[in-house]
């Protein structure tokens, strides 16, 4: 990817050094806002007892009390103003009993009527206010000798405005701001640092792009693909293997156990199942995948897994098989003809001809005898072409195929259920290929024989049992036979570990059965039994 020095923004770095100053800057000014509302507020107590002291002084003076009984008012302006000037208030107004201002400094207010607001001074309680928004004022009334009210004093002074309290602190902004600076700047570079180095370097919209890049890529490649951590928790998830496992509504951040796996599927995107192109059976497809870790360091940090739909190439693989199943059938049938012909060649040659009429008699009546038991007994063309081809088969290896006797099989209704005789035909000759390959591992001068046994068809459920003389099946092996990949080989497609798991497969989508037993008593083999019901209406439209 093509590096860049930085995005809109500059370099790592820089944006965390500008941040950084933005927000010290924000905070030094919300201090500073909070310290001179603070500073306000205490001004404001504090000149408030002030001015409360002063005007009580000048209440309490006898020379005031006296001047407004008597109504000797000229006194009052100097005692006023030389107050001002000792107790250092900006305004400091005598007002008689009628509120009717006699002394202050401005000579535009003297002789008007007083507006005592909220103040209880009138009514002889002392109070402490704020006037004109900005001057801290204090009143007190002046109680005469017979203990009535004869006026008031009020004594004031003008708040600074909020700006001189930020000036005031000026040297210590400054110093706290060249530390916060200073703090900030190393912060920022040391987070940067951290950071680049989680980053593996990468600006911030380096990072973003190759996460763009990384989802158009997940989003455009064919695959499936799964992340994995060490836990075994889902870490990335693309369309297509959502879509493959059958998987639309999980989550990254989900244990592979909460996902409603199977035991197959489960181990291979563990890693439980070891090996390459696993093959593994989800619904109707056939996936194979592949699990690699992934490390970092040197240390193993999780795992993906890819999936691959082979659904169609196995369909294609089960094609050639069955064309391989007819040419077998047909070099089995050359191979058996041409012993015989050589055979009746040599009578002839001995002039055995009456033996040559007998040989050839039974040679057509063997043949004869079981095509001519399977078409009647077996109604389905499909399946009856299936066993006479597995019979030459199994000849060839020695093994004998036989017809159990209450086999009865009614032709399929391709009408009501189209796909039950391709069913049927993948079940049995599976089961059947299973069974030849047991038997025919048996010891030399053992009995080999498959029996077979059919029943149903028509417009009832398909039964089919497959017993075999093989060695049988162990009984802890009972559901891992039908396990894709289940076999001393690795499953790959169309070979060995996969034909019963194609034949569990057929039963279970039509909602059948399948199962695996011993022969029980007697000489030792396997007993496969499956049920294939007719599909409903509805589920294949």
């Amino acid at each position: 990817m093509r590096r860049r020095t930085g995005g809109a923004g500059g370099p790592l770095a820089r944006q965390f050094l500008v941040w950084q100053l933005v927000v010290v800057a924000l905070l030094l000014g919300a201090v500073a806002a909070l310290a001179a509302v603070q500073s306000a507020d205490s001004f404001s107590e504090t000149q408030g007892r002030r001015m409360l002291s002063v005007a009580e002084d000048v209440a309490s003076v006898p020379t005031v009390r006296s001047a407004l009984q008597t109504g000797r008012h000229d006194l009052l302006p100097s005692f006023a103003r030389s107050a001002e000037n000792l107790s250092g208030a900006d305004r400091i107004e005598i007002v008689d009993a009628d509120l009717v201002v006699r002394t202050s400094p401005d000579p535009a207010r003297e002789r008007r009527q007083f507006d005592p607001g909220a103040s209880t001074a009138p009514a002889g309680r002392a109070w402490i206010g704020e006037q004109d928004g900005r001057t801290v004022v204090a009143q007190v009334p002046v109680i005469g000798d017979d203990g009535t009210v004869v006026g008031l004093v009020s004594a004031g002074i003008r708040a600074p405005a909020l700006w001189s309290y930020l000036a005031g602190a000026r040297a210590e902004s400054v110093t706290l701001l060249g530390l916060a600076l200073g703090i900030g700047v190393a912060g920022s570079l040391l987070l940067a640092r951290r950071v680049r180095r989680q980053t593996l370097g990468l600006e911030p919209d380096e990072i973003v792009e190759l996460v763009q890049r990384r989802e158009a890529m997940l989003l455009g490649i064919k695959e499936g693909v799964v992340g994995l951590d060490t836990a075994d928790r889902i870490t990335l998830l693309n369309p297509v293997a959502r879509e493959l496992l059958e998987l639309p509504a999980a989550r990254p951040g989900e244990h592979v156990d909460e996902l409603g796996l199977d035991d197959r599927l489960r181990e291979v995107l563990t890693g439980a199942a070891a090996g390459e192109d696993q093959l593994v059976l989800r619904g109707a497809r056939a996936l194979v995948l592949n699990r690699m870790p992934v490390r970092l360091d040197g240390r193993e940090v999780g795992a993906v897994v890819t999936l691959r739909d082979r659904t169609e190439l196995t369909t294609l693989q089960h094609r050639l098989d069955a064309s391989h199943t007819v040419t077998d059938t047909l070099r089995a049938q050359a191979h058996e003809f041409s012993n015989r012909l050589h055979t009746i060649a040599g009578l002839t040659e001995l002039g055995e001809h009456d033996e040559v009429r007998r040989f050839v008699s039974g040679i057509v009546a063997a043949s004869e005898g079981w095509r001519r038991e399977v078409s009647t007994r077996v109604g389905d063309p499909s399946t009856a072409a299936l066993l006479v081809a597995k019979s030459s088969q199994a000849a060839e290896r020695g093994v004998t195929l036989e017809l159990a006797a209450g086999t009865r099989l009614a032709p399929t209704d391709p009408e009501r259920d189209p796909d039950l005789s391709a069913d049927l035909v993948t079940v049995l000759g599976n089961l059947i290929d299973n069974a030849v390959d047991a038997t025919a591992s048996t010891p030399p001068g053992s009995v080999r024989r498959v029996e077979i046994g059919l029943a149903g068809g028509g417009s009832e459920a398909v039964r089919v049992e497959v017993r075999d003389s093989g060695p049988g099946v162990a009984t802890g092996l009972a559901e891992e036979v039908f396990r894709a990949g289940f076999s001393t080989k690795a499953a790959e497609i169309g070979g060995r570990g996969l034909g019963l798991a194609l034949a569990r497969q057929a039963c279970l989508r039509r909602g059948g059965t399948i199962a695996v037993r011993d022969t029980g008593q007697g000489p030792p083999g396997a007993v496969f039994a499956a049920l294939l019901p007719l599909q409903p209406m509805e589920v294949r439209t």
